[in-house]
């Protein structure tokens, strides 16, 4: 295959991202591979970013602090990420979750963690973008899935903003282009809905109804608004997710794993136009055990002493997938995944 050939592809991000992560480091100095950037999004597809989970103050701040900048850099309309392990580790607060919302998310996913934290309970039964797993019990607090709306922009915005001139009569100028280009910016977009479920699954974790027998009815509802519909499967074993994926191929548009804080390099487009990966990653430090102290870690596994863990500060990364989907169909066109450095700045290297 040709270069140019490479570049045309609809499935670029997966042999990107394979590529990119092909080599294999000394194990001391560990460093995060960074796939090329996707190509230009097809005309009228929606690219959405999924963030892998976000441990602790590392991974809450590293999102907040890059993720503007990855939105703009890779043309990014909606973003999901994992946020169980945000509070230290274990669950979420409802500050936390406002913080991540505040920055650009536009939905959160949990999981077994979900109750962590006795203060969000009454926050995930009114706070419509944030989700436990679906097949928790009926009665549980909260909500298992989610349809969002998105503004995806039709043709190029680029240059809208104009420049300033130097003078008074510059400024009123470049006020009337603002008001005529927003107008124009708002005939350029139109309104798109995206679908967010979020499952747990049952093999090594704790007993819960069947995400394969909840899933369905929930989407014969949520398709009669969008065809755009992404799964978070947050399970421990890689077959539960696979097959997950086969079950719901061709139904959504993407079934993404979570939960064991380690990026998997499977991600692949199934027959019926599901995009897939057993897992998305971790947000937060790799100098560490998932995010959390090796110290103390490996005083828990040696000595089997019952400590508790908190979160680990060094090599901060970013672990999640881009998807692009059509959206008149719901299918996906492409995935890549993305695995970036991330240099906190001074006031956001604490742990916590």
């Amino acid at each position: 295959m040709t270069k140019d050939e490479g570049q045309d592809s609809r499935i670029q991000g997966v042999q990107d991202s394979s590529r990119a992560g092909s080599g294999i480091l000394d194990s001391s100095t560990p460093r995060p591979f960074s796939p090329s950037a996707p190509n230009p999004k097809p005309e009228g597809a929606l690219r959405v970013l999924f963030l892998g989970d976000v441990c602790a103050e590392p991974g809450r701040k590293a999102v907040e602090q890059e993720l503007a900048g990855l939105r703009q850099r890779l043309s990014v309309d909606f973003v999901i990420v994992n946020g169980e392990n945000a509070a230290a580790g274990y669950g979420i607060t409802p500050k936390l979750a406002d913080e991540l919302l505040r920055a650009g998310v536009g939905c959160i996913t949990t999981g077994d963690h979900a109750y962590d934290r006795k203060e969000v309970w009454e926050y995930l039964g009114t706070e419509p973008r944030i989700l436990r797993p679906l097949n928790f019990p009926p009665q549980a607090p909260g909500r298992g899935y989610g349809v969002y709306d998105c503004r995806l922009a039709i043709g190029d915005l680029a240059g809208a903003e104009g420049t300033e001139g130097a003078s008074g009569q510059g400024k009123v100028q470049k006020a009337e282009g603002k008001m005529a280009d927003a107008e124009q910016a708002a005939d350029q977009t139109t309104n798109v809905k995206v679908a967010v479920i979020n499952l747990q699954g049952r093999v090594f974790m704790k007993p819960l109804d069947c995400p394969f027998r909840r899933v369905l009815p929930v989407l014969d509802e949520i398709r009669r608004e969008t065809q755009v519909v992404f799964v978070d499967i947050h399970a421990e074993a890689t077959a539960e997710k696979i097959a997950m994926s086969w079950y719901l191929d061709g139904r959504v548009s993407a079934v993404l794993g979570s939960h064991t804080h380690v990026q998997t390099a499977d991600e692949t487009i199934l027959a019926g136009g599901t995009a897939f990966i057993c897992d998305v990653g971790m947000c937060g430090s790799f100098d560490s055990v998932l995010g959390m102290s090796k110290d103390l870690s490996l005083r828990r596994m040696v000595e089997m002493v019952p400590v508790r863990l908190h979160s680990a500060t060094g090599d901060v990364r970013l672990n999640g997938v881009w998807v692009d989907v059509e959206v008149s169909t719901g299918r996906a066109l492409a995935i890549g995944r993305l695995s970036e450095p991330v240099a906190l700045s001074a006031n956001q290297t604490a742990a916590g």
